[in-house]
């Protein structure tokens, strides 16, 4: 897959079998990484970015080998209707990547460049070829010339970048590139006996050239003209360079936040011993052939190519293997010429003198080629799919299995097989699309169950815990564990559900059924190497379990997942120093957190219960909010809980009120689900369409309610203004009737004198 399709700078190891999968348009889609050099902390300047691309010539092909760069070596004379090589990029892509000028202004360290167009980068000095990926545009972003990549997200160490990136996206912001007449590259053919001509990359450049060329009727000489004939008839061309635009993609601007942090070296886990994780929700794209890419890009601390006032033209002004003009002397107190003569410089493995002695000098093991590097990794192909009618408002959760057939030593720098998502939390009511791919191809001597170089998967609920599970950590979640992770038996399905699927589905699950009819299914060996379940409802509440039964033995252990099912929908958001938004599928709920607001990333989770199942929340904590009063809105849990803004600003949040509320009434209040005994008060900001907006600083529970103060003054002014329109009443009456007055004080004072009798003790 690395060679070829791109360079994934791995030394050609790792690398999954070829299996497509689809997506429906507004499903969770699951990412997860680890980061081999480390990101998200001081120890260097990172850049992760995930992109897609979508178009009919994409494919994965049917071999291993890298589709030719010669025509005449492909089926038809057509290297990209050629079905045999897999293919991401086309070949006018490359062709015109071959050909482009390259940015002189880019740091080449002292790396000899072989070539002065966008194949030769300081990472790919020779010009090397990955079927017809852009060396150029893979290691720099943003990239200046037209690229088909969509931007999903970038995560950066410096968010204040992010604006930049955001702006500079090809997403948003148009890209012009040099277009060179068709007849320039007949003259090349015909004239130079090749293709060595340069494109401009700058407007200014491209639209100077003219190229003028004669050429006689018998086409046998060429002669490059200075002037252009007018009489001559046809033989005399001149070509000039146009300089086009080419449009934005017409999508919204990319996700960006903080890199996650992981751990240098140990395949660059996460916090906790986790690979690191993004969920993209599935735009509508409707295509049938997309591929991501997932670029990572580290700097050492040594060269800060962001700076402001760098003198580009003086730190790529180095001949080629010569010392550049990184200034490292500065950085260890030196002057430039004390430091260069100590051998303080940025070079291919530079001999210092630390003691300022010459016989003893150390040399540092650098590699101008590295310290800067571009990883990368590209999915196999993908489609993405419009909704069925039937799931037209539901919320989608994709489930997959990652990894490859062996031990840890065998895959490596590629991960065993397991679920992804490992852990996934969902609501009721929400469906979970099982769906995955194996293999046939896989190396025989890899270890693993089933037939040799087979990998097949599936999913069965884990036998009941045989021990006391401990409590909770989160008491809004309450409810029933089924399976533990730490066994090895499935459960019998006689009387149990798994997420309240049918017998039906759970069979598939188990043996495959939906695209396999009968064989020998013990270890799945009979089994296609695709399995689709579809989307299915998820109905029981409850902590799940399972596992696959052919991939959990000790060599490479452990193929299973975690399910978390409760009746409020939940949503997951990394949001940092750059802001965002946090919307559950309702849209009535939702967190905006303004730039600046947080002061590092936080991984945040938004739980929402709808109104009718608020209260019985409330009443399950033994909440007080509840003393006076019913509640008045759903109810809204932002994880992590306590302070989480700086500098005193305040997050935005809103959820939905019951219906006809008087908006002048409502109160929302905050607590910690950990202790739903003391609350306070927050600022609402406005009451709208049934919705109540309101500010705070903290992640907690939130619940709205009708202001009891309000109620009881309400209706002390309403009976005020109601005995005040009977008094007017009254005496508009009685000056327009005045005998009635008399008639009314003998009525009165006749039932005066029979409630004065009625109170007396006899008769």
């Amino acid at each position: 897959m690395m060679v070829r399709l791109f360079d994934s700078q791995n030394n050609n190891r790792g690398g999954y079998n070829v299996g497509g999968t689809y997506y429906y348009e507004g499903s969770d889609v699951h990412f997860e990484w680890t980061n081999q050099h480390s990101c998200g902390n001081e120890n260097n300047h990172c850049e992760l970015i995930i992109q897609y691309h979508c178009d009919s010539t994409i494919r994965d092909g049917s071999t291993t080998g890298t589709i030719p760069h010669n025509p005449g070596l492909c089926q038809d004379y057509n290297c990209v209707t050629d079905l045999k090589y897999g293919m991401h990029e086309n070949f006018d892509y490359y062709q015109n990547c071959r050909h482009r000028e390259r940015n002189m202004g880019l740091f080449i360290a002292d790396r000899n460049l072989r070539g002065t167009t966008a194949r030769f980068t300081r990472q790919n000095n020779n010009g090397n070829r990955h079927a017809y990926e852009c060396p150029e545009e893979r290691d720099y972003y943003p990239y200046w010339e037209p690229t088909p990549w969509k931007d999903i997200v970038i995560m950066t160490n410096d968010t204040r970048r992010c604006p930049y990136y955001q702006q500079e996206s090809q997403n948003v912001k148009s890209r012009f590139s040099c277009i060179v007449p068709s007849p320039y590259f007949q003259y090349n053919r015909e004239c130079r006996g090749g293709n060595r001509y340069i494109i401009p990359i700058t407007r200014e450049e491209c639209e100077a050239v003219t190229w003028n060329f004669e050429r006689d009727a018998s086409r046998t000489k060429c002669i490059n003209a200075i002037t252009v004939d007018p009489t001559r008839d046809n033989t005399t061309q001149i070509l000039s360079g146009v300089w086009a635009e080419y449009p934005s993609h017409d999508i919204a601007a990319p996700d960006c936040f903080e890199s996650p942090w992981s751990r240098d070296n140990h395949l660059g886990n996460g916090i906790g011993g986790f690979p690191n994780t993004y969920n993209w929700t599935m735009p509508n794209l409707e295509h049938e052939f997309c591929v991501f890419r997932m670029r990572y890009n580290i700097s050492t601390s040594e060269y800060d190519a962001w700076s402001p006032g760098r003198n580009w033209t003086e730190l790529n002004s180095a001949r080629p293997n010569r010392p550049t003009n990184v200034p490292v002397w500065e950085q260890v107190g030196l002057n430039e010429t004390l430091g260069r003569a100590r051998g303080y410089e940025f070079e291919q493995n530079p001999v210092v003198d630390i003691f300022g002695t010459p016989n003893l000098p150390l040399r540092l093991a650098i590699n101008t080629n590295q310290f800067g590097r571009t990883f990368q990794d590209r999915s196999h192909t993908f489609a993405s799919r419009p909704r069925p009618e039937d799931l037209e408002d539901a919320v989608i959760h994709n489930v997959q299995v990652r990894g490859k057939r062996g031990n840890i030593v065998q895959v490596y720098p590629g991960v065993e097989y397991d679920f992804a998502p490992n852990r996934l939390q969902l609501a009721t009511n929400d469906y979970i699309h099982f769906q995955w791919t194996g293999s046939n191809t896989n190396p025989n001597n890899n270890d693993g169950q089933g037939r040799r170089g087979t990998d097949r998967h599936n999913a069965v609920m884990l036998h009941e815990p045989r021990y006391p599970e401990r409590p909770a950590q989160d008491p809004l979640l309450r409810e029933q564990v089924f399976g533990k992770w730490g066994l090895s038996y499935p459960q019998h399905l006689d009387n149990t559900t798994f997420l309240g699927l049918s017998r039906e589905d759970t069979d598939s699950l188990a043996l495959l059924t939906s695209t396999q009819f009968r064989g020998e299914m013990s270890e799945l060996d009979d089994a296609g190497t695709y399995f689709d379940l579809g989307p299915k409802k998820v109905t029981s509440v409850g902590t799940y379990h399972y596992m696959c039964t052919r991939n959990n033995n000790f060599s490479n252990r452990s193929q299973k997942g975690k399910l978390v099912v409760s009746a409020q929908s939940v949503q997951y958001r990394s949001i940092g120093l750059n802001g965002g938004n946090l919307t559950m599928p309702s849209r009535s709920t939702m967190v905006h957190v303004p730039r600046g607001a947080f002061g590092q990333l936080h991984n945040l989770r938004v739980e929402s219960w709808p109104t009718r199942d608020c209260q019985q929340l409330l009443e399950s904590l033994g909440s007080s909010i509840l003393s006076d009063g019913t509640t008045a809105s759903d109810c809204l849990a932002l994880y992590p809980e306590g302070r989480l803004t700086v500098n005193g600003a305040k997050m935005r949040l809103s959820m939905s009120l019951k219906e006809n509320q008087a908006a002048s009434s409502i109160r929302v209040y905050q607590t910690t689900a950990s202790s739903a005994s003391s609350w306070s008060e927050v600022t609402v900001t406005s009451v709208e369409n049934n919705i109540v907006t309101f500010e705070s600083q903290q992640g907690g529970l939130y619940v709205a309610k009708e202001d009891p103060n309000f109620i009881v003054i309400g209706s002390i002014v309403a009976a005020c203004l109601i005995a005040v329109i009977i008094l007017v009443g009254a005496l508009v009456y009685f000056k327009r009737y005045p005998g009635k007055i008399s008639s009314m004080r003998r009525s009165i004072g006749r039932n005066y004198t029979y409630l004065r009798r009625s109170m007396q003790s006899r008769v």
